[in-house]
């Protein structure tokens, strides 16, 4: 009887590990990896006005960051955001903010509480909403700041080329040593290979 009960238990140790091993590839893998195509989105900016990929005629690619109000990490790179665009939009690559949180679980993150935020700040670039939290799930962001870096092709839809942080300290932007969006957009211009093409994303949670 007691051998009985320890290969039972065995069994069952490898049934709930290989669950385990499945959820994990299953969340490693979803959403968008380097080199895939990025769909277009049609989403609403605090403007007032809906806006898409597609309205960047003269885009080389985009700097698109998943962001909201209220997570303190997304309020530490607010100034580092707003730097990124200031440099790079001129460039080609344009900063695109997207808020994905739900107002409902977190109302600090609403429509027009965006609208005040991007007032105060002097946000230079548009501020989206992901109404309905359609857009972030099929990037695969599970963070803010979450950044997509994508380059546009001559043939369809933009290509992933790095996905992660900002840089290298989320919290102190006086710490910071290596600047991972600076770095892969200059590469990017340059037409070279982006060295660091994926790090881990230092935020808050989406908020389903």
């Amino acid at each position: 009887m007691r051998t009985f009960k320890i290969l039972t238990l065995l069994a069952l140790l490898v049934v709930v590990s290989a669950f385990g091993v499945n959820a994990v590839k299953i969340t490693e893998t979803s959403g968008y990896t380097i080199g895939d195509e990025a769909s277009d989105f049609y989403l609403r900016n605090v403007d007032g006005e809906m806006v898409s990929l597609k309205d960047f005629k003269s885009a080389k690619g985009f700097i698109l960051i998943f962001t909201c109000n209220t997570c303190p990490f997304s309020i530490a790179n607010e100034d580092r955001i707003i730097a990124l665009d200031k440099k790079y939009k001129s460039k080609g690559y344009p900063v695109i903010a997207i808020n994905p949180n739900n107002p409902i679980s977190k109302p600090g993150d609403s429509y027009k509480s965006m609208q005040l935020r991007a007032q105060e700040k002097g946000f230079t670039f548009p501020y989206l909403f992901d109404d309905g939290q359609k857009v972030y799930p099929k990037y695969g962001a599970t963070k803010t700041p979450h950044v997509y870096i994508l380059e546009k092709n001559n043939t369809g839809n933009p290509i992933v080329k790095y996905i992660g942080a900002i840089d290298d300290n989320s919290r102190n932007e006086d710490l910071v040593e290596e600047k991972f969006v600076e770095n892969a957009v200059n590469a990017l211009l340059e037409g070279k290979d982006i060295k660091v093409t994926e790090t881990k994303a230092i935020g808050c949670s989406i908020k389903a």
